[in-house]
């Protein structure tokens, strides 16, 4: 039985697409399906900014007519430039558990990138790190929270059959509201605000577009060293801002001031994958009262950024944003939340989590290869 692959082009080919994880994960009780409107969004060229500097060409395998594995090869013109590098990627795989699928996948994407003179195949990234990337490596025992990835453990087995190497780990944290804060870590966090002159706020919904300018201001200076940094333009860092709005609780959303400027901010979201979860990939009416009450239901948070300007860094402002969000956590009633993720090499912020109680339990895997490569 031949595996065809072909390119998504029409409406039919992209709802094959984005179906078939519904194949892949048809028993998997941790698996949150997306919302169909949200996948078909990103990739609209005309919703979504990353189409202004990036190339993207997707694909399905077919046996005997039937979809059974997927994947999109992606070019994005601003990671090559910052890195000085020429990487393709790939994101949005999925296949069943057959090996043969996978590496004509993995081939069909491949030999697109090189066709474009790119010297590097990483990922998965879908579609670059700025939006959900790696394959889950430890952790399965529990469903990932909002904008994190999830995947079947033989994901990894054919990546690395397949020659792929390991790019970099992610690590993600988890901490219980119940522990508290110690007493050292408060009466530590009271000595850096009065040594820094450093002040906590919330965000001000009502200044929404003064305070996203803000977060633009502190984004490049806070990551850009950081490994995988992808710039954002201000049409991408706006696109993710409205997407998110409507989910925001502004009381987990935080900025340090010093001297009344912002110079650091920290970013978590309460984790509505325990609400994607019931509504299978749909948003219609019935849907959209399962997502009230589910809505109800929500007990976790995913800290999913934190950035302080370069001048401020090493100064403990991390600390006092994590006294903040757990703060914040603990006074909703909820149960605890994730801080992810973050670079396995990032010693500094994984030792200041560490220190505050958080402890890795899930990690996640970005591979990569010389695109001169051939599979074994």
């Amino acid at each position: 039985m031949s595996i065809k692959i072909e390119v998504v082009k029409t409406k039919e080919d992209f709802n094959e697409f984005y179906k078939l994880p519904w194949k892949v994960y048809k028993n998997d009780a941790y698996w949150v399906p997306p919302l169909f409107s949200d996948i078909r969004d990103m990739f609209d060229k005309n919703k979504n900014p990353l189409f202004h500097h990036a190339q993207v060409e997707s694909f399905i395998a077919k046996r005997d007519g039937e979809v059974v594995g997927r994947i999109s090869a992606i070019i994005d013109e601003n990671s090559n430039k910052f890195h000085n590098e020429k990487t393709g990627f790939f994101g949005f795989f999925e296949v069943i558990e057959d090996y043969e699928v996978a590496v004509a996948l993995f081939d069909k994407a491949k030999e697109w990138c090189k066709a474009k003179d790119m010297k590097i195949f990483r990922g998965p990234t879908n579609f670059t790190t700025n939006d959900e990337c790696a394959f889950l490596l430890e952790g399965f025992d529990s469903s990932p929270m909002i904008m994190m990835t999830y995947n079947p453990k033989y994901y990894l087995d054919f990546a690395e059959k397949y020659g792929f190497k390991k790019a970099k780990d992610l690590y993600a944290f988890y901490r219980y509201a119940k522990d508290g804060i110690p007493e050292r870590i408060l009466k530590l966090a009271e000595r850096i605000k009065k040594r820094g002159n450093i002040k906590i706020r919330y965000l001000n919904m009502k200044k929404f577009d003064e305070e996203l300018n803000n977060i633009k201001d502190i984004y490049n200076s806070a990551w850009e060293n950081n490994w995988g940094f992808i710039p954002m333009t201000d049409a991408e860092i706006e696109y993710m801002a409205k997407k998110l709005k409507p989910i925001i609780i502004p009381e987990l959303f935080h900025f340090a001031e010093v001297d009344g400027k912002a110079v650091a901010v920290s970013m978590a979201l309460p984790n509505y994958n325990i609400v994607l979860k019931k509504l299978n990939g749909k948003l219609g009416p019935i849907e959209m009262l399962k997502f009230l009450f589910y809505k109800r239901k929500i007990d976790e948070v995913r800290l999913f950024g934190l950035g302080i300007k370069k001048e401020y860094q090493k100064k403990g402002i991390d600390v006092l944003f994590y006294c903040e969000i757990f703060d914040r956590v603990k006074a909703l009633g909820w149960k605890g939340g994730e801080l992810s993720w973050i670079l396995e090499d990032n010693s500094l912020m994984n030792d200041a989590i560490i220190t505050m109680g958080g402890k890795v339990y899930k990690k996640y895997r970005i591979y990569e290869m010389p695109l001169d490569s051939i599979a074994p």
